[in-house]
């Protein structure tokens, strides 16, 4: 039961932080750019990757810290699954990735794909490092 309140309450805490770094980003971005025809051309998904590196980074600190600090699995379920799973989307970095081949920018979607594997990566790697 503490395992399911956590993942809850850490889940609506990952998906306001979402909507937060979404909403900053179409907010504050200048890249889109408008075709010749007057279609809007998706502007590069930064706030798609900011927020995978950060769940990645996230699930490999709670899988070294939980422990570390002698906290219960139900914390690392918490975090990973809560915090972790509301904050990152495969989703719209697969359909980001999708709209940049239909415009035909190839190496741009080679580029997101690419990027975010590296730093999801990385983010882990230097989470469970850290953490552990």
């Amino acid at each position: 039961m503490t395992a399911a309140v956590l993942v809850g309450i850490f889940g609506v805490g990952g998906a306001l932080l979402r909507f937060a770094v979404d909403s900053w980003f179409a907010h504050h971005s200048s890249i889109r750019s408008v075709r010749t025809d007057g279609s809007a051309r998706l502007h590069w998904p930064w706030a798609t990757l900011l927020v995978n590196v950060a769940g990645c980074f996230v699930i490999g600190v709670a899988h070294g810290l939980t422990a570390g600090m002698g906290l219960g699995s139900e914390w690392q379920v918490g975090l990973a699954t809560g915090l972790a799973g509301g904050l990152t989307t495969f989703s719209s970095w697969t359909t980001a990735t999708i709209r940049l081949v239909s415009e035909a920018r190839f190496g741009s979607a080679l580029l997101n794909v690419v990027v975010n594997l590296v730093l999801g990566f990385a983010a882990a790697a230097a989470g469970i490092a850290l953490a552990g």
